[in-house]
C-alpha cells in the first residue's frame, strides 16, 4: 500500500521529491500529493492539486482566483483529511509523511488527525520545536523539527528530511507483533500523577478479570484521546476516576480536554465509573503563567514547570453541576464514587489542597444535577486501596450486566 507525502508544491516541491525519491529507492510505494494553491509547482505530483480539493468538494480554479491564502489553506486542510481518511477506509494508505511551515503543517497534521491510531503519522514542520498541541490534538503524530527552514536542500535539510525518509520507511516495513492481550476487552482510565496509587490498584484488578487496561494522562489531550476511542468504539467500560480536565475547562487552566470531555460514554452507551480525582486542583505551568485575577489563592508548587491552584467551594459546585449533568444523559450504565476523605494526593488531612467545604460543595452539587445516576460516597480517600477496588469491583459488575 502507498505511503502518501503531502507538500505545498510551488514551495517544497524539491524537497518533497527528494523524500519522495529515498522513499522509492527503498522499495516504498510513494506518491506525491500536492496541497499547493496558488504558485505553479516546482515537480509533477502523483496526485494533483486539482484531485486533492475535488476530494473536498472544492475546486481549484475558484480558490486560485480568490487569491486568499487564509481561504486556500483552509480548503487544502480539510481536502487532506478527507482524501486520506477516504484512502485509508479503501485500505489503499500505508502512512502519511508531510512537510511543510505555518502553512504545510496546518494541512498535513490534519490529513493526519482524520487516520486512527496506529496508522505512521509524521510531520516535518518548522515548528515542531514550540507548541505543537493545536497540531498533533489526541494522535500519535510524530513532529519533526528540520533545524533550517525547508527553503532548498542542502547539508542540514537532507540531512533531517534523510532521517524522516528512513523513519517512515522503518514504521510501515517494520512491523509489531501483535500483543498476546489483543483479544481482550478494552477499559479506558484516567489518572493524574495525584490518583496514581488509586487507578494503578484498580488496574491490576481489571486486568486480573482479564481485561486490557488503557490509561489516560489527564492532561487535556489524554482525556481528548480517551474521548475519541470511546467514540470509535473500542472500549468496552470507562473508569473515570480522575476528571481533573473539566476544573481546567471551567476554571481557565491549561490543561483542559475541552468541553466534550466525559460526553462520549454516555453518547454511546459504554459502561462507566466516575469519581472527582484531581477536580481540587487547576493546572497551570510556571507561577509566572498563572493570571492575575487568582493572586491571593491557594497554590501548590508541583514543580518549576507545574503550579497548581486549589479550587474554591463555588468552581467545585460549578464543576459538580458539570459532571452530574453529563453523566445524568448518560445511555448506559453509571455509577458516581466520591471519596468523602479526599479527592488527591494533597487532598487530604494534613495536606496544603484539604478542604472538606469545597469537597462538600463538589458532592452536593453532583447529587443535584445527576438525577437518577447512582452515586455512593465512601469514607475512604480516593487513593486508599479500598476505594480504587470498589471503583474496579463496580465497574466490572456494569460490564458484566450490560453482556447478559
Amino acid at each position: 500500500m502507498p505511503v502518501y507525502l503531502l507538500a505545498t508544491l510551488d514551495t517544497k516541491g524539491h524537497e518533497a521529491a527528494y523524500v519522495r525519491e529515498l522513499l522509492r529507492a527503498w522499495d516504498i510505494d510513494a506518491r506525491l500529493v500536492d496541497t499547493g494553491c496558488l504558485g505553479a509547482p516546482q515537480v509533477r505530483a502523483d496526485i494533483s492539486r486539482e484531485a486533492l480539493f475535488a476530494a473536498g468538494g472544492y475546486r481549484l480554479a475558484d480558490l486560485t482566483a480568490a487569491r486568499d491564502r487564509g481561504q486556500a489553506i483552509t480548503a487544502a486542510a480539510q481536502s487532506a483529511a478527507s482524501l486520506m481518511a477516504r484512502m485509508h477506509r479503501e485500505r489503499r494508505l500505508e502512512g502519511v509523511l508531510a512537510l511543510g511551515g505555518s502553512a504545510g503543517s496546518t494541512i498535513g497534521a490534519a490529513a493526519m488527525r482524520a487516520l486512527p491510531l496506529g496508522v505512521p503519522k509524521l510531520m516535518v514542520s518548522t515548528l515542531a520545536s514550540g507548541q505543537v498541541r493545536q497540531y498533533i490534538g489526541d494522535k500519535d503524530i510524530l513532529m519533526l523539527n528540520p533545524v533550517v527552514d525547508l527553503l532548498g536542500l542542502n547539508r542540514i535539510s537532507r540531512a533531517v528530511l534523510g532521517n524522516a525518509a528512513r523513519a517512515m520507511a522503518g514504521m510501515v516495513t517494520l512491523r509489531v507483533p501483535d500483543a498476546a492481550t489483543a483479544d481482550r476487552p478494552i477499559v479506558a482510565a484516567s489518572m493524574f500523577g495525584v490518583t496514581t496509587p488509586c487507578v494503578e490498584h484498580a488496574r491490576r484488578v481489571l486486568e486480573e478479570a482479564g481485561y486490557e487496561v488503557l490509561v489516560f494522562h489527564a492532561t487535556g489531550t489524554g482525556g481528548q484521546a480517551m474521548e475519541s476511542l470511546i467514540d470509535e468504539g473500542l472500549i468496552a467500560g470507562v473508569l473515570d476516576l480522575t476528571t481533573t480536565e473539566l476544573a481546567d475547562e471551567i476554571v481557565g487552566g491549561f490543561l483542559s480536554a475541552g468541553p466534550g470531555r466525559l460526553t462520549a460514554a454516555a453518547r454511546r452507551g459504554v459502561p462507566q465509573v466516575v469519581s472527582v480525582g484531581a477536580t481540587d486542583m487547576v493546572n497551570f505551568y510556571g507561577r509566572d503563567t498563572v493570571p492575575q485575577q487568582f493572586a491571593g489563592r491557594t497554590f501548590y508548587q508541583h514543580n518549576a514547570n507545574v503550579t497548581l491552584m486549589r479550587t474554591t467551594p463555588a468552581e467545585n459546585a460549578q464543576i459538580g453541576a458539570d459532571l452530574g449533568c453529563k453523566l445524568a444523559v448518560a445511555k448506559g450504565p453509571v455509577t458516581v464514587l466520591l471519596p468523602g476523605r479526599g479527592v488527591s494526593a494533597i487532598d487530604r488531612q494534613g495536606q496544603p489542597f484539604d478542604d472538606p467545604a469545597a469537597r462538600a460543595a463538589l458532592f452536593d452539587a453532583i447529587r443535584t444535577a445527576a438525577g437518577t445516576v447512582e452515586i455512593t460516597e465512601l469514607d475512604r480517600h480516593i487513593n486508599d486501596p479500598d476505594f480504587a477496588e470498589a471503583a474496579a469491583r463496580r465497574l466490572l459488575e456494569l460490564m458484566e450486566q450490560r453482556v447478559r
